[in-house]
């Protein structure tokens, strides 16, 4: 049996403090810029592959987010 804090299948809270943590570490770094830059698609053509990815995985989902839509496609 699982211990009381350890909510599996709705969410496991460890990691998501441990996930949350690391990512105000991550920001605090003063790496984000430059991970950002190299992230960048380096031409057309990774440009189109990731166009293609985002609508491949947009077909298997069960509808748009509209809060999504509503912010002009902005998270």
């Amino acid at each position: 049996m699982s211990k009381p804090n350890e909510v599996q299948g709705e969410g496991n809270y460890k990691a998501a403090k441990d996930y949350n943590e690391a990512q105000r570490k991550f920001v605090k770094s003063g790496k984000v810029d430059a991970a950002a830059r190299k992230a960048k698609p380096r031409s057309d053509a990774e440009v189109g592959e990731m166009k293609r990815a985002e609508q491949v995985g947009r077909s298997h989902a069960k509808e748009e987010d509209l809060a999504i839509k509503r912010r002009g496609g902005k998270p």
